[in-house]
């Protein structure tokens, strides 16, 4: 292996111009680690929190610093205390430290699952995150087969994976999107509802006289001051962005934390295996690309992961 990698960096919290993709030494295992040569790394507008430096006190770095945590790749070292993973396997699942934004990187392997054949690199370098953060937030609300269930930024990268998997369990969702999107809503089982003026009397409307059990907000705090509006009890308003807001109201704030266990990773990997779960993406860029591809992302309205391929 040669000694040194590339990996993505930054020195100082800033805009994506602080990004610099370098020369590093080539990892080694340590104790319960493994080296993952990356195949596909996804993008996440959680890296650039953590870059921007709006979250500092609560995800703060040591510089210089790397970014990314979902990723895929294939086994090249293992270290010690390691069972079940062997050099050559192809695997997918996520870093605790950012860093996945790289050629090779040293991950716990406890963080790592098999990846199905059935999944290209992309979509598996795609799906901790959503997966895990769309899991988290069905679960925080108690969704159930039969019950109607508002969902924000519909079509996003964890909108996307949360809808299926709330329509896959017998929910109805309500997804509020752009309505260039209604028809991809609507192919995966999804009520589509135009964001802007009169949602409220929009998502009433749909919802019929049933009403709205639970509300997931994906983008921000006006929403929850939407469900509110609507009725919906606190404890079954659920936000993985607005957790000021959410604590005032008394709403739930999970996230991907929430839902790291290796048993729910082999489960949402399933379920894009099969074909229940579908992971769009919407573009790949090389390594030395970042920060185009954090720009892309940074318009917000993508529809689907976009992707690095070191």
């Amino acid at each position: 292996m040669n000694r040194t990698t590339q990996a993505v960096r930054f020195e100082q919290y800033g805009d994506r111009d602080v990004l610099r993709v370098t020369d590093v030494p080539t990892p080694e295992p340590g104790p319960g680690e493994v080296v993952v040569a990356v195949r596909a790394a996804a993008i996440n507008p959680f890296d650039a929190m953590i870059r921007s430096g709006v979250i500092r006190d609560l995800f703060p770095v040591d510089f210089p610093s790397g970014q990314g945590s979902d990723l895929a790749g294939i086994v090249t070292a293992v270290g010690a205390e390691v069972d079940g993973i062997a050099v050559g396997d192809e695997v997918l699942g996520w870093t605790p430290t950012p860093g996945a934004h790289a050629t090779h990187l040293a991950v716990p392997a406890d963080g790592l699952v098999s990846k199905p054949p059935q999944l290209s690199w992309e979509v598996a370098g795609s799906l901790h995150m959503v997966g895990a953060t769309a899991y988290a937030a069905a679960r925080a609300v108690g969704a159930q087969p039969g019950e109607t269930v508002v969902v924000s930024a519909a079509v996003g990268g964890v909108g996307s994976f949360l809808v299926q998997l709330l329509t896959g369990r017998g929910v109805r969702v309500l997804g509020i999107a752009s309505p260039a999107r209604a028809e991809w809503l609507e192919k995966h089982g999804v009520v589509p509802v135009p964001y802007g003026d009169g949602l409220r009397e929009r998502l009433e409307q749909a919802a019929g006289a049933d009403g709205i059990d639970a509300f997931i907000d994906l983008y921000g705090p006006e929403y929850l001051d939407l469900a509110v509006a609507l009725g919906i009890p606190p404890e079954r308003i659920q936000t993985t962005v607005a957790m000021g807001r959410a604590a005032e109201i008394g709403a739930r704030a999970d996230g991907r934390h929430n839902a790291t266990a290796r048993e729910i990773l082999v489960e949402l990997a399933d379920l894009v295996a099969s074909g229940a779960v579908d992971i769009p993406i919407a573009a790949t860029y090389p390594l030395d690309r970042v920060a185009d591809a954090s720009a892309e992302l940074e318009q917000q309205h993508t529809h689907g992961k976009i992707v690095l391929i070191p």
